[in-house]
């Protein structure tokens, strides 16, 4: 699949980290940004759009990241979600990983790591 050709669903409380990946991730091309405020919000989503790849903060209102990944995979058990959260304890990484998570980002956000993830996921991302 192009990088043209996807759907990304990025979550996260703070407004202004949903602007930070929005603009590393726009000019990328990706075909649909959605944007989810908690983790409620990214899991109905989810089931509404089947994005290609998920960007999940942990420590969210409603619901937190660990449950949304939790209730992504019931739902799509193929599911991309990569954890991008500043609250990195051990304990909470391993249990997304555990849950399904497929990679993890330190905020603050870096635009070549995030790049190279949506580059190695997919074709034509240069």
């Amino acid at each position: 699949m192009k990088l043209e050709d996807t759907k990304i669903l990025i979550c996260d409380d703070s407004i202004l980290a949903r602007k930070q990946l929005n603009d590393i991730i726009s000019p990328l091309k990706v075909n649909r940004i959605i944007e989810a405020s908690n983790g409620q919000e990214v899991v109905d989503l989810y089931k509404e759009h089947s994005p290609d790849l998920v960007f999940l903060d942990i420590v969210m209102p409603v619901k937190d990241g660990l449950s949304a990944i939790s209730e992504i995979m019931e739902i799509d058990p193929d599911a991309d979600v990569v954890i991008v959260s500043s609250v990195g304890t051990q304990s909470q990484l391993r249990q997304a990983i555990q849950l399904g998570a497929r990679d993890f980002i330190q905020k603050p956000l870096n635009s070549c790591q995030i790049e190279s993830i949506l580059k190695s996921r997919f074709e034509g991302g240069e």
